[in-house]
């Protein structure tokens, strides 16, 4: 089974509290995550324990630019994200580097699935 893993402490109240529903992802990830695939959202750092948080499925993948973020897009990633400006503040220090607008991203929206 695949894995969303969250390493920044910035995400793990959004998975416990179910507000986190898509992940932006620096580059295109269509080959590694598909619509329908089942996936484990886990919290935790490379080569350490990780904490499984659900069990989701993957609803949508697409893959656009920082610049063509949508509402629904930043708000699935933190509802404290509001403009494509945010996103890219963001993900630049997620991903140690100054991003630029026109950079892809792949956009994975998930949903829990409950037993």
């Amino acid at each position: 089974m695949k894995a969303l893993n969250f390493y920044s402490t910035v995400y793990h109240g959004f998975l416990v509290c179910r507000d986190k529903t898509c992940t932006i992802r620096l580059g295109d990830k269509t080959g590694k995550y598909s619509e329908g695939d089942v996936v484990l959202v886990t919290y935790g750092e490379r080569f350490k324990k990780r904490k499984k948080v659900f069990t989701a499925v993957i609803d949508r993948v697409t893959v656009k630019t920082i610049g063509e973020l949508t509402d629904r897009d930043l708000q699935g990633e933190s509802p404290d994200m509001h403009t494509p400006q945010d996103a890219l503040d963001f993900l630049s220090r997620i991903y140690d580097r100054q991003l630029h607008l026109d950079d892809t991203v792949t956009v994975v929206h998930f949903s829990e699935i409950t037993e």
